[in-house]
């Protein structure tokens, strides 16, 4: 889980990309992932910069192997 951050109970990371385009991209194939594994992030865009926050609501808003389990498949889209 590369330069994930636990941070009030989530995994954060701030993602940089060229341009909105690359940026909205990116979101577009978290969403894919996000949907499939039905856990969905907290996240933020503005222009080239993609903020998410991964916690799980059902276990009282804590960090679990979803979680996880998600933030490695979104480094992986970057791969």
């Amino acid at each position: 889980m590369s330069n994930w951050k636990e941070q009030d109970n989530t995994l954060y990371q701030k993602f940089k990309f060229n341009n909105f385009i690359e940026a909205w991209a990116f979101m577009s194939k978290v969403a894919i992932l996000a949907e499939k594994a039905n856990h969905h992030p907290e996240w933020k865009n503005v222009y080239n910069t993609v903020e998410i926050w991964l916690t799980t609501h059902d276990e009282g808003n804590t960090i679990t192997e979803k979680d996880k389990a998600l933030a490695e498949k979104i480094t992986a889209v970057l791969a």
